[in-house]
């Protein structure tokens, strides 16, 4: 009877947690939708909301890149150098230049750059987010007349995807750059078969994989911790045990949703 009693709370409590993710992955999808409708509206592009959309992408993205960049280029050199190292030791030279873009530009930097933001911005401004609402900052400025949805919500959202995309577009090219840099040095001659060899990866289907997954990623680093915000800390006190409990499972949904989108790339270009 015991046994059957326990197995029977362990179904319960899967059950109870399988729900709260369904839940939780429908109120991302509602956010989203709010937040595509708010994009489409004359309304959000007043004089106010426009500066507050300005001021978040600009905080958001430029410290965000120069760091970014910096170590981006680091690792890149480092990544090549051994990708570079190990060919010419198996002798397989002529597969090194397309090794280094496959691991490098296609798969590693779309995804650090995406991990990199919702650490360094999205998670903390979810988390500011949720404060707001506690210490009644967002009741303030709707009883002032002022959506708060559209005044902290949605410039957080677009600053979070713009800067995903801008990140993974400066690093893809400075990879690029530094990858032949590294294999052929500073010579112009061996560019056109440089040239050659990249556009024979970045095919069009491959391209469009590619461009699919850095959107997705900015989609979620954005959209997940905003909607955690909105949704799950409405009716639940900022020191209880379940608001520290919502806040990890906001992150671990933001990175089983990458892990998601990753897992979907590779199957597209590999299978």
């Amino acid at each position: 009877m015991t046994a059957k009693a326990s197995l029977f709370s362990t179904f319960w409590h899967m059950g109870r947690a399988t729900l709260r993710w369904l839940i939780s992955g429908w109120r991302i999808v509602l956010f989203g939708m709010l937040v595509l409708s708010l994009a489409l509206s004359p309304a959000t592009y007043q004089r106010e909301n426009r500066h507050a959309i300005a001021y978040q992408i600009v905080l958001g993205t430029f410290q965000n890149l120069i760091w970014f960049s910096v170590l981006s280029s680091l690792v890149s050199l480092i990544l090549i150098r051994i990708v570079v190292v190990t060919a010419l030791s198996y002798g397989l030279s002529k597969y090194a230049l397309e090794m280094v873009v496959r691991v490098l530009v296609l798969e590693l930097i779309p995804l650090t750059a995406a991990l990199f933001v919702a650490l360094r911005r999205t998670l903390p401004d979810g988390v500011e987010l949720a404060e707001m609402r506690r210490r009644g900052d967002l009741a303030l400025l709707q009883q002032q007349g002022i959506d708060p949805i559209r005044r902290e919500f949605f410039p957080r959202a677009v600053a979070g995807m713009f800067s995903v995309l801008m990140l993974a577009a400066v690093s893809c090219v400075l990879s690029l750059i530094l990858a032949y840099l590294s294999i052929y040095g500073f010579t112009h001659w061996a560019l056109p078969g440089y040239t050659r060899v990249v556009g024979q990866i970045f095919n069009p289907s491959v391209a469009m994989i590619f461009l699919l997954k850095t959107i997705f990623f900015s989609l979620a680093v954005s959209l997940s911790p905003m909607a955690s915000s909105l949704y799950d800390t409405r009716d639940t006190p900022l020191h209880s045990r379940s608001k520290a409990a919502n806040e990890l499972a906001a992150m671990v949904r933001l990175f089983f949703v990458i892990l998601l989108i990753e897992v979907a790339s590779l199957m597209g270009n590999y299978y």
